[in-house]
């Protein structure tokens, strides 16, 4: 607002004053022109400028923020290339997804396919105070078993803890066609305690056990890394167009 009032002070005086349009003629208004026009004009030529200078340096602050951002995560705690297998599994790394896919064939007819997240949750531990907060990340990782050209696939949904895995849920999948509103089996804690010991056995056999926890929270902590760093990288380009 003062910044208008000091524009219509000046359009005017420049305007009004007779002295100064005798010594310079071409200071005086036009016959034809408004001269409420003309102070409007220059007004809002001037407050677009400032706002184009404003919005320019509001542009500027935010990319010097992001490209120290990324600076420092690369110079402090850069991430690592990831690997592409683990033990007998291939893994696909689906950079800009939140989710890491692993596969390998066990013995001449089974196709195992392990899909993971990244951190998904934590809990509290037991050393956790209000003061002093601590917990432990938690992955979920479904295990998707199938036989040949069979339509039927054993599915079976666990947890990665830091160095351990724990079942949750184990149904047989019939393709596509499987129907929300199926019977999906009990939880698994509700099966035999031998039955629930079979089965850690079975995925163990199929390379499925503790090292892969070991190995997702180990792979999941570099993967937050990378795509922390990826995704600073497109706001910036975001930001950067014209």
């Amino acid at each position: 607002m003062a910044r208008f009032v000091r524009c219509l002070r000046r359009t005017l005086f420049s305007n009004s004053s007779p002295s100064i349009a005798y010594r310079n003629p071409r200071i005086g208004l036009p016959s034809n022109q408004n001269p409420k026009f003309i102070i409007s004009r220059r007004c809002l030529s001037s407050g677009s400028y400032v706002s184009e200078m404003q919005k320019s340096a509001f542009q500027g602050n935010i990319l010097r923020l992001i490209r120290n951002e990324i600076e420092y995560e690369l110079d402090h705690s850069p991430p690592l290339q990831p690997p592409n297998s683990f033990g007998p599994f291939t893994v696909d790394e689906r950079p800009g997804e939140q989710w890491i896919s692993l596969k390998r064939r066990f013995g001449d007819a089974e196709d195992i396919k392990i899909e993971a997240t990244m951190f998904d949750r934590s809990v509290p531990t037991s050393k956790s105070t209000k003061t002093e907060p601590e917990y432990i990340l938690h992955i979920t990782f479904i295990v998707n078993i199938s036989k040949g050209g069979a339509s039927e696939a054993l599915e079976i949904m666990c947890s990665a803890w830091p160095d351990t895995i724990e079942i949750s849920k184990l149904c047989i999948r019939k393709g596509n066609n499987t129907s929300l509103s199926s019977y999906g089996g009990p939880e698994f804690e509700e099966l035999d305690d031998q039955l629930q010991d079979a089965l850690y056995q079975f995925l163990e056999e199929r390379g499925i056990s503790d090292e892969l926890a070991v190995f997702l929270h180990r792979y999941m902590k570099n993967k937050g890394k990378a795509e922390y760093v990826r995704w600073m990288e497109s706001v910036k380009s975001y930001v950067e167009q014209k």
